[in-house]
């Protein structure tokens, strides 16, 4: 499958950030609303519920049973879950009505002592979903389309008040494809292979055109 990769972030009014003592050690937690559907959200963007159902369960399923929904902080610019970045892991996500709640422990990695760090301090942090798919606009919404996978429920992030420009990356707008279970990015692949199979005296002309076509898009950006 192919598509542009797509974050979300969620209010903090809708994330709590909780501390557990057990036998003198603390624990620390999100939880909250990470998704929601049939809404329109901050960036113009439309979830429909059954596509939210589908990915939800496929994520318990896949990521959440078997312990491995790990989530970073900050904002990745690419859907795969890097793990010299994780700071959490996801323990529940579930549907409520239009949203889907969620929990996940701080772990104790370095990225994770961060975000211990900052919650101990009061700092304020949001947390951002993460996935790949495809847009079709719809009645003056972007509709989230059936192709749609998750990729991480939350990834933590600064204050989501901040303006969209500090959220929407460039990345955002680049083609991804999963193959062999890695995410690659699409346009790039397809530019090596056709630099590679290129004749010698065909490549400047492969390379100038290419190169005019990635000019296109930035400026498409």
């Amino acid at each position: 499958m192919a598509g542009k990769l797509i974050k979300e972030e969620i209010n903090m009014a809708d994330v709590e950030f909780i501390c557990e003592a057990v036998e003198g050690k603390k624990n620390h937690y999100i939880r909250g609303i990470f998704m929601q559907s049939e809404q329109k959200n901050r960036n113009g963007r439309v979830y429909p519920k059954h596509v939210l159902v589908r990915e939800v369960q496929r994520y318990n399923k896949n990521y959440i049973q078997p312990k491995r929904a790990y989530g970073e902080l900050g904002h990745p610019d690419n859907p795969t879950i890097n793990l010299d970045r994780v700071s959490h892991i996801m323990t529940e996500l579930y549907e409520d009505g239009n949203n889907f709640v969620g929990k996940a422990k701080i772990l104790d990695t370095p990225n994770g002592r961060i975000v211990k760090n900052l919650l101990d301090e009061g700092c304020s942090l949001g947390v951002s979903s993460r996935g790949v798919g495809s847009l079709k606009p719809t009645n003056g919404v972007q509709l989230v389309q059936d192709d749609f996978y998750l990729a991480t429920a939350a990834d933590i992030v600064a204050d989501p008040s901040a303006p969209d420009a500090f959220v929407q990356g460039i990345m955002e707008n680049k083609e991804w494809v999963m193959e062999g279970g890695v995410w690659t990015e699409l346009e790039y692949d397809k530019a090596v292979k056709q630099l590679r199979e290129a004749k010698r005296a065909d490549f400047e002309d492969n390379a100038a055109r290419l190169f005019e076509n990635f000019l296109s898009k930035l400026q498409n950006l």
